[in-house]
Order: structure tokens, then sequence, then C-alpha cells
């Protein structure tokens, strides 16, 4: 199974249609002649890296557009040039045209993450650091844009909540501190479990090590900070950097020794990439 065979995609899908064709397209209903068959392309109108194409495929079925045929000419993950086609899709006019602005939408949307994130990640090739997403991401949208983001060549981090401890500040200010936070968590958690914590100052991250944290973050620090975290961490845990990172800036963090570098960017500030389908009779 793939993630757009997951029945929250689907439901996505169809919400995205319900919101978009309400009660039918009444535009084409008055100008389109019934029966009419056309072709279409999904054109590249800028550079970029592909994500969600197979969307396309959903949409025109969760529309009943069973006589759309669809055909794919750049795969998931790949970069692509302006003016490429991406898409080829051949079919009745009326189902091409309200599908037209759904399909689009998604796949301008997860390529837009895409194609940021491998800006990020290629800043930061020949060092040892691997570029991570955060939880910062469009609601409902979370599966698709982590999706995205590998397809972009980076990493996922959690998916939410209940996939993996991260010990946050509010967490150590309610536990009582680092100490106390990680001694409860490692009590309690599940045998397997990575328990990382956030830490802003070189105290914590002493008081995280004797914990016996598995991972630490480096919460907003500049890179001279992080740099002597590292140092001080040795390589007893995994470290992470976040907060303010951006591509101006990832480089030299990267460079610092860090294992992970997160970056909220990615899905919270992406922007869709261009893209068009044009119709025709």
């Amino acid at each position: 199974m793939t993630v757009f065979d997951l029945p929250a995609v689907a439901a996505l899908v169809q919400a995205a249609l319900a919101e978009d064709v309400g009660r039918g397209d009444l535009t084409t209903r008055l100008t389109v002649p019934a029966g009419l068959s056309a072709t279409a392309a999904i054109v590249a109108k800028q550079a970029g890296v592909l994500a969600g194409a197979p969307l396309v495929d959903r949409v025109f079925a969760a529309l009943g557009a069973a006589a759309v045929r669809i055909e794919h000419h750049v795969a998931d993950g790949a970069a692509f040039a302006a003016g490429t086609k991406l898409v080829s899709l051949a079919g009745p006019a009326a189902d091409l045209l309200a599908g037209e602005r759904v399909a689009l939408n998604f796949v301008q949307q997860l390529s837009g993450v895409a194609t940021l994130t491998r800006r990020y990640v290629d800043a930061v090739q020949g060092t040892k650091a691997r570029v991570v997403d955060t939880r910062k991401t469009t609601p409902g949208l979370r599966v698709l844009e982590k999706y995205a983001v590998r397809m972009g060549g980076g990493r996922n981090h959690r998916l939410g909540l209940d996939d993996g401890i991260l010990i946050k500040d509010n967490h150590l200010t309610a536990a009582g501190g680092v100490g106390a936070a990680l001694a409860a968590a490692r009590r309690d958690a599940p045998h397997t479990a990575t328990i990382q914590v956030e830490c802003a100052t070189p105290a914590q991250v002493d008081e995280a090590l004797v914990a016996g944290a598995d991972a630490i973050l480096l919460d907003n620090m500049s890179v001279d900070q992080i740099a002597a975290a590292v140092r001080q961490i040795a390589g007893r845990a995994v470290v992470e950097a976040s907060g303010g990172v951006t591509l101006d800036t990832i480089r030299a963090i990267a460079a610092t020794g860090v294992d992970l570098i997160s970056v909220g960017a990615l899905t919270h500030s992406a922007p869709a990439v261009d893209m068009s389908m044009k119709i025709r009779g």
C-alpha cells in the first residue's frame, strides 16, 4: 500500500472535490457541449521536483471519471525543467474540467514541498547532516507533505505525538526539569523507544547526558553554540539542531557535526510550484 491508498488520503480527496465541485460544475454544464471529448496536459511553468502526481489518478477516480485516461511522464522525486509536460490526460471534457483545479492544487502544493526540501538537502551535501521535517504541517495534509519531503530527499521526524518521545521546553517546565522528565519517560516508555530532549543551554545538555538521553535537540542556538554542544556531547547521543534554520545558515550548521537538522520551513513555508493544465478539444 502506498501513501495514496490510505483511507485518510481518499477522504481528503473527496473533501477537496466536495469543496470545489459542490453541486456540480455550473460553468461547464452551460458552455461545454455534452459528450465532447478532449485531451489535456499538466505542464510545469517553472523548474521543480515532482511530488503527488499519483493524486491526479485519485482525483479523477473519485469523480467517477472512469473514461479519463492518464499517462505520467515524470516520476515523483524527479527534477523537471520549466515547460516539461508532467501528465497527459484524455477523456470527456466535462470530467477534465471538473477535476482540473483539485488535481493541480495537490500536485503544485506537494511539489513545492519537495522542491524546497531538495534545496536544503543540496545545501548540506558532503556533510553527515540529514535534513528532517517537523510537525509544522498544513492541517489534514501531514501524511502527504511528509511524503513530499521524502521525495525531495529529506527525512521524516515524528509523524505525530504518538510517534516518538520528544521532551520539549513545556514538558520540562511541567515535569520539573531535564532530569525529572527523562527519568519519568525512561521509567514507562516502551523499551525500544528513542527518548529525545530539547536543550537550550550547556547545563541542560549536561543534565540530558547524565540522565541518558538517546538524542538531544539543540534549540535555537547560534552556530558557535551548536559547535560547542557537539563537542560537549562527543558522540554520546544523536545531535539535532533546530530553530530558525534557513538556506543561508544550514551549511554552517551542518559543518558543526550535527547528525540532524530539522527545518519547519519545508512544510510551513514552501511555495507551490507553478503549473497549468491546458485542455484541447
